[in-house]
């Protein structure tokens, strides 16, 4: 199995992407100004147990998809690209999966997630699925907010999980 990344334009700059023989592993918006510094890819690396080959190019499909979002079209990114899960397992897989569902401009609480991703009570570990997920923005963990309606935490970013938000409810619903 090889691995490799590029990296995808956001309007929070360029994002990581990573990628296996079957599918992206990892789509990574840093908290670094720049995501090509080698501790970034050195972690992904770590937690693949190889190193990533630098492959330019690698990510185009997925950054027309990026750039397609960005500019409000309803992408649900796991019906248009391959996924390869390998980085995360258990409940927090089946949180994310089950995140992947949440329609376009659409919410869920952490608790109606776990309920759908078969723990209830597992709010807490909804949370944890989300900050720990290896896919940014690809993953919508944007769409799942807190029981009271306020949209919580995004990492250290909770300004880019309102703009993500803003930015679906403004170009309406979609598939």
């Amino acid at each position: 199995m090889t691995f490799r990344h590029d990296y995808v334009p956001t309007p929070f700059g360029d994002a990581l992407a990573v990628f296996s023989d079957t599918g992206v592993v990892g789509f990574d918006l840093s908290e670094a100004d720049d995501p090509s510094v080698p501790w970034l890819i050195e972690s992904f690396g770590r937690r693949l147990g190889v190193p990533l080959r630098h492959d330019p190019g690698a990510a185009d499909e997925l950054a027309h998809l990026v750039a397609d979002y960005f500019e409000g079209e309803p992408i649900r990114f796991d019906e248009r690209i391959a996924f390869d899960w390998r980085l995360i397992d258990g409940f927090a897989r089946a949180a994310l999966q089950t995140i992947c569902t949440i329609p376009w401009g659409e919410t869920m609480s952490y608790g109606e997630v776990a309920v759908t991703a078969g723990s209830p009570g597992a709010a807490r570990a909804v949370g944890t699925a989300c900050r720990l997920t290896p896919f940014s923005v690809i993953v919508p963990v944007h769409r799942v907010i807190r029981s009271d309606g306020s949209p919580g935490q995004y990492g250290s970013h909770p300004e880019r999980k309102r703009f993500l938000l803003d930015l679906e409810r403004e170009t309406g619903s979609g598939s």
